[in-house]
Order: C-alpha cells, then structure tokens, then sequence
C-alpha cells in the first residue's frame, strides 16, 4: 500500500522504517531541509522507560502553585487568548485524580518498555549507533523530604516490574563517580538501571539512511497547508510543492497534528508545551556524568551524550512560541554547574527549545481515526524518543493488519475523537 507520512521526526522517520519493513511503498513529507530539525533536534536524549508517566497526577496542581514561584522553577506558564490551551489545561486538571493516574500509567508503561526492547532489537539487526549508553537513569534528591517522598514510586515501579536500586549517597557516587566532588549537595537517589541514553538527531538521521535504503521517498522542503477529505477518507493534501495524493496517511507532526485534525472536524488535544535543553562540550570526562541523572528539585535531567553533555529541562506552556528566555538557559547552567562542576565548557554550549507535543492524560495517540485511511502517531509529550520505536511498530502492525506485540487498544484516538 501507498503511505503517506507526514512529519520527519522521531516519531515519523521509526513509522516510515516499519511500514517499509512491512512492505509498504512509503513517502515522508516534512518542512524542513531535512529529519529530526524540530521537536528530535536536541531533547534531553534518555530512552526511560522507568520514568514513563502522566503529568496529570494527585497533588500537581498544588505542586504546580510551588515551581510557578520557583526562581528556577521547572514550570512557567505565559497566559495566552488561545481557547486551546486553556481547554488543554482544564482537562489536564480533570486527569489529576489517582484513579486517572493509574489508568493513564498502566497505559504508558508497557509501551515504553516495549519502545526500549524494540530499539535495542533495531540495534542488533542494524548496528544503528547514536552514543546509545545503556547504564541506567539516577534520580537525585537534594532533601530528605524529597527522599521520603519517593515511597509511592517505588510501590509504582514494584506494580510493573521496573527494576530499581534505593540509593544512599555512597551507592549515588558510585554510579555516578563525578558526584563526589559534591557528595554534600545530595541525600540520595533511585536509579533506574534498565534505562538508556541516545542522541535522538543521530539516530533519526541515520535510521533515515536506512529508510532511504529500503525504498522510503523523503520529500523535504514541502510544508503541508490543507488536508482534503471527502467523506470518510483523505483525498489528498494541499503542500508547496502542490497537491500529493496516497492510499493511506500518517499524522505524525507533533504538535502541529492537532490544527490539521481540527480542520478536517476531529479535533484531539495534543498541546504543545516547550521544553528547553542546552548541550554542553566535556571539557573534563572525569568531571562529567557517566549516563543520565536528573536533578528532581529542578525537573532537570543531565545526560551524557559521547563528548558532550545534554542538559534538558523545563515545562513552559505558551503556545507555539520558539523564543529562547535567557531565564531556562540560567536555569539548565545552574542544574548541570552545581552538581557536575568543571565537566562541561559552559561557555561554548549552544541552547536550543522545542514543542513537546502533550495529551491531557498522558498516553499518546497511536492507531486508527475514523476516517478508513487516517492513523495517528502523536501526544507522546517527553517520551517520544522512549516511545518511538515502539509506536511505530505498533502502528505499522495496525496498518498491515497484524496483531500487534502488545495491548494497545487504550492507546487508540477513539478516546477523544468522539
């Protein structure tokens, strides 16, 4: 079948691999000059399947009132007359009961986990490589409230079989050898040794090469102005460099996914929320992380990425504004500077932001719409590099009529597209 995909991110670039993989003749269309230049340009790069949970959970909207008064508060909201994103927020809301969170959770889960088992099988077949690390993720708490707060994760990662190791500050250095030089500033940690790390641009680029090899057309330079539908199907779409037509379509343009849906009268609320990383030349190794921890009073994660150090971080919802605030960047140096000092060239790092595509609930949008040739694969907010592989197998499954690997009914848009 002829498949059309529409964006050539993480997300779209792993769909278009599996659907070649399951016969199909497929074509990518994305606005840039080439894969990965937007949303998998520079995210925080850890593939966690550990750390695969809903934002919407009991107690946020309280902590939420905390960070907003942080000086380097890992939330900024900049109000906007945008109807979507209040809406967004307000179901956002509705999500954060404990009932919702274990819903959403054992939803996200088992994708993610088998997100991280399909990668590494990519690996063995290909020999893909991307500074791919495999040494687990630690979270690092600054205070002992911090550290007693922690009981229920646990219990989290107990119900779904995540291996974890209860860390105190010895066991925190000596999985990250560079945190002795600032044993005073950590009480303890939780890592996550089933945890990868990767640079998600080198892995799209190159996983792009061996789409190309497989017969995948990648269509740069082409942005998408209007979908046509007729009925219950795609017909055609209106780009700059005219009208493109296909058998079938893939939405898999991150946040932008949600105005093309509106316009064909099946809206979703994926909303984007910024996020914003700067990576970070080592300047001394021994200094440096050896894989990923993430700083919980600031919602930081440091992430070691071959010679350089990825530092990603905050949630900053206000609509599609790419403006970079010196205040994250202050925020992202502070994290990695206080923790790492001395590992990194601070002076010669670059900072970058991109729109984390978000669902209310958590769960991305994965399978069929109700049009007949329409499929989502997009919501999946900080996970998409966790969960790309995963999705997109999953969705070339769905699309060849083959049962896929895991249960991934919950996951379908149906939840919304009502």
């Amino acid at each position: 079948m002829k498949i059309m995909v529409l964006g050539g991110g993480v997300i779209g670039v792993t769909t278009a691999y599996y659907l070649a993989e399951a016969g199909h003749e497929v074509t990518v269309l994305d606005r840039q000059k080439g894969p990965a230049l937007e949303t998998s340009f520079a995210n925080a790069g850890e593939v966690s399947p550990g750390y695969a949970s809903p934002w919407a959970g009991p107690g946020i909207p309280l902590k939420a009132i905390k960070w907003l008064l942080m000086k380097h508060g890992p939330l900024v909201v900049r109000p906007t007359l945008d109807p979507y994103m209040w809406l967004w927020l307000l179901k956002m809301l509705r999500n954060c009961t404990a009932e919702r969170y274990a819903v959403n959770k054992a939803r996200m889960v088992p994708l993610a986990e088998y997100s991280r088992d399909v990668l590494k099988a990519l690996r063995e077949t290909t020999g893909i490589a991307y500074d791919e690390r495999a040494k687990g993720t630690l979270q690092l708490f600054r205070s002992q409230k911090q550290l007693d707060g922690i009981a229920g994760d646990v219990e989290v990662l107990k119900k779904y079989g995540v291996p974890y190791e209860a860390l105190d500050p010895d066991g925190c250095i000596a999985a990250e050898p560079a945190l002795a030089a600032v044993r005073e500033k950590f009480v303890g940690g939780l890592r996550l040794p089933g945890d990868e790390t990767g640079d998600c641009k080198m892995f799209t680029d190159r996983l792009a090469q061996l789409c190309v090899e497989r017969g995948v057309t990648f269509e740069y330079d082409t942005t998408v102005y209007r979908v046509i539908r007729t009925r219950n199907r795609i017909t055609s779409l209106s780009t700059s460099r005219g009208w493109k037509h296909s058998e079938a379509f893939v939405m898999a343009m991150g946040s932008y996914s949600a105005g093309f849906m509106r316009f064909i009268k099946r809206p979703i609320p994926v909303y984007p929320v910024k996020g914003y990383s700067i990576t970070v030349p080592i300047k001394d190794a021994a200094a440096a992380p050896v894989s990923t921890v993430m700083d919980e009073t600031y919602k930081v994660a440091i992430t070691r990425l071959g010679d350089r150090i990825r530092v990603g971080g905050t949630a900053e919802i206000s609509g599609f504004d790419l403006r970079l605030h010196e205040s994250r960047r202050r925020t992202l140096e502070h994290s990695v500077e206080d923790l790492f000092p001395g590992g990194g060239a601070m002076r010669e790092a670059t900072f970058w932001c991109g729109l984390r595509p978000m669902t209310p609930d958590g769960p991305p949008l994965v399978g069929r719409t109700e049009l007949s040739n329409l499929f989502l694969n997009t919501g999946h907010g900080t996970l998409g590099w966790t969960m790309a592989c995963g999705s997109a197998k999953v969705l070339a499954d769905i699309i060849s009529s083959r049962v896929p690997d895991i249960n991934v009914r919950d996951l379908g848009p149906e939840r919304y597209l009502k």
